[in-house]
């Protein structure tokens, strides 16, 4: 555009902003806002180099009035976003904007100030200052002819205010502080200024959230004296006692989080270098922090933990008289945060209100919560770690009030039965606080206190209240269980009241709202029972020394509930078995456990090994049948004949489990030796321990596989078409599974008051899911379990072939992830390095190739599904089973890649890489900074054993390869930066076909083509293009070829970036400047988001520099260019 026309423009525009406009309160605001930006626009291109007076223009038209002023606003704070904060400019013009504001700065912020200043003042002597209208009975009314010119005026307070918010966030600090923090004052000032106070809170949280140097943050402290520290307090009690107004709402949370900022600030100043001592006014903080923890609003409360837990780990302030005096009191707070009111559709409670502002519906509130409880529970924690008596004397008295005070059901009617609470009954979210509360106080004083200094006595006395309390409700009754193991630790002191403890749970073990009743149980009641259980359990894994002089009571207690068939769960008899095989492991008697072990298993061997059973687990028909599923059934919820039978299976798989997974040998070498678990060392010096369950598990493997092989059977067409019809869908997936892999929300009611499973066919669907898995859970286990014993099981791996890899095709997508994940990857990290050729090799080889087809098919099925989505196609596959299907196939591949990258690739680079980069910065640097992968990341022994074999290497280097263009960030990252390279690099030395090389490089860009849009795989995915490039170029010329196809590539570069690659004496350049060079070669193939894809580019010109360069030095430019001395004349010249 020619110069004058650029003039004329310019001139224009700015009369438009002088004259042109209404009334700063008639102009409607987007016609603001594009007169600011073309302005913007042509400062972008103009300033400073070719309109030097733009800032003293601004100035001059900021002084005609109100409505100038505003839009003068809007065009320093819109420079300011595209210049600093959204950076949409290109480098050369950014820098020279950026360093002119800089260079300037003063004098801007000196007129923003000046500018809320004066505008400020008018306003308030129009309507009053807020202190004046507060002593006046009536309100004293504006002038009618003056309201229009206070209003103005706010106007451009607010916008002043706003565009502050701009600039405070990056300018240097002493702009921020000057004038004895002038800014910070007048900030403080109008928090009580109800029109501007939310502008104000936002400048003030900017400035307080600045990180930097601590010595330029020191005067942020002046936020702690008398001054400022008046007006937060009153602005925020004036906001809150008008009650829930949303204006004065979302004021008050900006004004939290200004306090919870300047509790950071406190936390890195004081103690620090640069001696910072603690505020005078510490108490006053802390009280009004406490208002905020203390507010009816869950989001309040939740918003202050953070910094609570900072000042309690703090090494000075948590020692500070004033902060421990306030843990009584945030430990009261927290009695009342804990209990879960508050629901947007419920209005029991003042939270409600506050919550229909925050959530959008229960379910949204329930997730917030449980995390904000989750947070709460570190903090009461950290509280406790500092005064544990006092939290622990809280929990006693909240406790006894508990067991005191009359059950409240409240309005809802439980369907668990009459009388009974449900989840959100007054007396149950009092218990479940309370529970919480106990749980992490208790657990907290037992780990800082001396064993003499715990309370003994008092403990005991709350276990013998809890012990003697009875109740029918299952839900309160569970949180009694939570407080018997709370406070289990202080039977260790007292041994004697253990049998009262065993009793209470025992009886919990087999509790029900109604004796012998034949409808379903609910799964409150069923939590009960599964509570009992793990708490007997957890009890036998931790204090394991406690209950073996009581093991006879607890055997034969047991044998006596597993007598009746059908008093327990096949899970329940389960977990009391696995309590018993814990606390064996205490005999450190190999003899002795092995006799008890058969002994325990006898009734699951006659079972299991039956003709019947034979018969059942080897022929998928008759497993069938045996089961009933291939029955049609006249009522789905009551009738079920063959129910006994399929709890015979699950009570065998569950019993072979628990045993595999908890019979173990004594930990220490010598125990092992003097109970003859020791058998032998290994070559290396290491004892061969042997397992007392070895032989009894051993003798029904052949079984367990046969059912395995039946069960993958049971998907083969012929098959499915067997079910009966009640049963048609038996072995597709639980709701509560697909709802899981949607992340779809559970309903909150129906977690608790609805039967496990409505209806027969759920039943099913739970018997196939839990019973695959255990079978697998058996095998993954058995590794670690039995060692070598296992592993040389004779033709373990064809057995494995045959049994588990059978039918592999049949089976779908959420069957063959937990094989994957609990059988095969356990197996590959027990392994032994002398079993890699006859176990490992033989079975995974087959594996992985398999896994490369099926992964392949799958992927291209949803690629051209995303093809054909443009032509509307009539399909009965509904989208939200597409979703489902799509998702299963991005878990089971991250699953495979896992795998591959366990068998394949040492971890110990990536470790070492992994915690360096976490520590350097938090996730979303590290995906958006360089990705390189560990240098060290080489492969494994079970690697390079399996890269010996042509088509499992093959297989391997494809599906790594292939995986990157398909479309799953999170895969294409682990894989790009954990596996290509180290299995690549094992064939470089072989002599890979050029086809195959030029594959592998296009696969890589493909990737880049995909998952460019990515900051985290791009960098990987660059380095890897780079890495192979580089490797590869010298001996494979048609690599060229391949980046001469790139779109806009330019060839010169490419001809530049080769010859100097292919000629190692120009190798100089650094690393990053070549992987620069070669990423701005490649750019033409890196995907872009959605939103830039169709961008139109704006092209804006760099002017003539601002800053000249610096000329090499006249001595050393006449020296160099004139090597045969002719010119030495000119430096003596005049």
């Amino acid at each position: 555009m020619p110069r004058l026309e650029k003039v004329y423009l310019k001139n224009n525009v700015m009369g438009l902003i002088s004259n042109g406009t209404q009334n700063i309160l008639e102009e409607e605001s987007h016609i603001k806002d594009v007169l600011s930006r073309i302005v913007v626009e042509m400062i972008k291109r103009e300033w400073p180099q070719h309109w030097p007076d733009m800032l003293k223009e601004l100035d001059t038209l900021s002084k005609q009035g109100e409505t100038q002023t505003e839009l003068v606003m809007f065009i320093l704070l819109r420079l300011a976003e595209d210049v600093v904060t959204f950076q949409t400019l290109p480098t050369q013009r950014r820098r020279d904007i950026q360093q002119t504001l800089t260079q300037n700065m003063e004098k801007i912020f000196s007129f923003l100030l000046t500018t809320l200043q004066q505008n400020v003042n008018k306003y308030r002597r129009m309507v009053g200052a807020p202190q004046e209208r507060d002593a006046l009975t009536t309100p004293q009314k504006t002038d009618l002819a003056q309201e229009p010119k206070a209003q103005a005026n706010c106007r451009v307070g607010i916008a002043a205010l706003n565009t502050l918010a701009g600039y405070i966030d990056w300018v240097a600090m002493s702009h921020i502080t000057a004038d004895n923090c002038k800014l910070l004052e007048m900030l403080c000032l109008l928090l009580n200024e109800p029109e501007l106070q939310v502008g104000a809170a936002e400048c003030l949280l900017i400035a307080v959230s600045r990180k930097g140097k601590l010595e330029d943050r020191k005067p942020l402290m002046v936020l702690f004296g008398d001054v400022a520290m008046h007006y937060i307090l009153s602005a925020a009690q004036t906001a809150d006692g008008e009650g829930l107004v949303e204006k004065h709402y979302v004021f008050l949370k900006r004004l939290c989080q200004v306090l919870c900022a300047l509790g950071s600030q406190l936390c890195a100043l004081v103690g620090s270098d640069s001696d910072v001592d603690t505020p005078a006014n510490l108490g006053k903080y802390l009280d009004s922090f406490l208002a905020f923890t203390t507010h009816p609003s869950q989001f309040l409360r939740s918003s202050t933990q953070i910094t609570w837990g900072a000042l309690f780990r703090h090494d000075i302030l948590s020692r500070d008289p004033l902060l421990l005096a306030m843990i009584p009191k945030y430990l009261r707070a927290s009695m009342t945060n804990l209990v879960k009111v508050g629901f947007p559709s419920k209005t029991d409670s003042p939270s409600c209100e506050y919550s229909r502002f925050d959530f959008d519906s229960d379910e949204d509130f329930n997730a917030f919560f449980n995390s904000f409880r989750a947070q709460q529970g570190e903090v009461m924690r950290m509280a406790c770690r500092l005064d544990p008596r006092t939290g622990f004397q809280m929990a006693g008295e909240w406790l006894k009030y508990q067991l005191a005070a009359l059950v409240d059901i409240g309005p809802m009617i439980s369907k668990t039965g009459e009388g009974l609470c449900s989840i959100f009954s007054p007396s149950f979210v009092q218990w479940d606080a309370m529970t919480f509360f106990s749980e992490s106080v208790i657990s907290q004083m037992f780990r800082t206190l001396d064993k003499e200094e715990i309370p003994v006595n008092d403990g005991i006395e709350l276990l013998q209240l809890v012990l003697n309390f009875e109740t029918k409700d299952p839900l309160i009754l569970s949180c009694v269980l939570t407080n018997v193991s709370a406070l289990f630790p202080f039977v260790t002191y007292r041994p004697e009241y253990l049998p009262q403890v065993l009793s209470k749970l025992f009886t919990a073990v087999t509790f029900e709202v109604i004796e012998e009743s034949k409808a379903p149980r609910t799964r409150a009641v069923k939590n009960v029972r599964r509570h009992a259980c793990s708490s007997i359990i957890k009890m036998c894994r931790d204090y394991p020394q406690l209950v073996l002089p009581n093991f006879e009571m607890l055997y034969n207690h047991v044998k006596q509930l597993l007598s009746n068939e059908l008093l327990l769960t096949q899970m329940e008899k389960c977990a009391l078995m696995e309590a018993l095989v814990l606390i064996s492991n205490q005999f450190k008697d190999y003899q002795r456990q092995k006799v008890f072990l058969e002994e325990l298993m006898s009734p699951v061997a006659n079972l299991w090994l039956s003709e019947e059973m034979q018969r059942v687990l080897s022929d998928p028909e008759a497993f069938i049948s045996y089961v009933g599923a291939d029955n049609k059934i006249a009522d789905p919820v009551l009738e079920d004949p063959s129910g006994l039978n399929r709890s015979r299976i699950s009570f065998c798989v569950y019993t072979i489990l628990g045993v595999v997974k908890r019979a173990r040998w004594p930990t220490t070498l010598e125990e092992a030796k003097a109970g003859g678990f020791v058998i032998g060392c290994m070559p290396s010096g290491n004892p061969i321990y042997r397992n007392p369950c070895t032989e009894q598990v051993l003798k029904l493997l052949d079984n367990l596989l046969a059912l395995i092989r039946t069960h993958n059977n049971l998907y083969m067409p012929e098959m499915v078409a067997k079910l009966g019809e009640t049963f048609a869908k038996a072995l597709d997936m639980l709701e509560v599974e697909k709802n899981a892999i949607l992340g779809l929300p559970q309903p909150l009611l129906e977690l608790y008051d609805s039967p496990v499973y409505k209806t027969i066919l759920e039943r099913m669907q739970g018997f196939f899911c839990t019973l695959y898995d255990n079978c697998f859970h058996i095998l993954g286990n058995a590794g670690p379990s039995m060692q070598q014993d296992f592993y040389t099981v004779d033709g373990l791996a064809s057995q494995f072939l045959n049994s588990a890899f059978v039918n592999l095709n049949n089976i779908p997508d959420y069957r063959l992830r937990p094989m994957l994940r609990v059988f095969v990857k356990p197996l590959v990290l027990s392994c032994p390095s002398e079993h890699y050729e006859t176990l490992l090799c033989p079975m995974l080889g087959p594996l992985f190739t398999y896994l490369h087809v099926r992964l392949s098919q799958k992927w291209q099925v949803i690629s051209q599904r995303s093809i054909l989505c443009e032509e509307d196609t009539a399909d009965d596959n509904p989208e939200s089973q597409e979703m489902l299907e799509e998702q299963l196939v991005r878990l089971l591949t991250r699953e495979v890649m896992d795998l591959i990258t366990v068998c394949c690739v040492s971890k110990k680079g990536a470790a070492e890489h992994n915690s360096s980069a976490a520590a350097d910065g938090d996730d979303d640097e590290m995906m958006s900074t360089d990705v390189t992968p560990p240098s060290s990341a080489e492969l494994t022994e079970l690697g390079k054993c399996l890269m010996k074999q042509e088509d499992v290497c093959t297989a391997l280097l494809i599906t790594a390869y292939r995986s990157l263009s398909w479309k799953d960030t999170l895969s294409c990252q682990r894989t790009t930066t954990q596996l290509c390279w180290p299995l690549l690099k094992q064939v470089l030395t072989g002599n890979l076909l050029p086809d195959a090389v030029t594959w592998f490089f296009t696969g890589v860009l493909k990737g880049l083509q995909t998952h460019g849009q990515h900051d985290g795989c791009m960098a990987a995915l660059v380095h890897l293009a780079f890495q192979i490039y580089e490797a590869l170029r010298p001996r494979y010329a048609e690599l060229k070829a391949v980046m001469e196809q790139i779109p806009e590539i330019q060839k010169e570069s490419l001809e530049q970036f080769d010859s100097k690659l292919l000629n190692p004496t120009l190798l100089k350049v650094a690393d990053k400047r070549r992987k620069d060079n070669f990423k701005r070669l490649i750019a033409g193939c890196i995907g872009k988001p959605l939103g830039e894809q169709f961008r139109k580019e704006v092209h804006i010109r760099n002017l003539p520099s601002l800053f000249k360069k610096v000329k090499p030095s006249l001595e050393t430019d006449v020296l160099e260019n004139n090597e045969d001395g002719e010119g030495l004349t000119a430096l003596f010249e005049p």
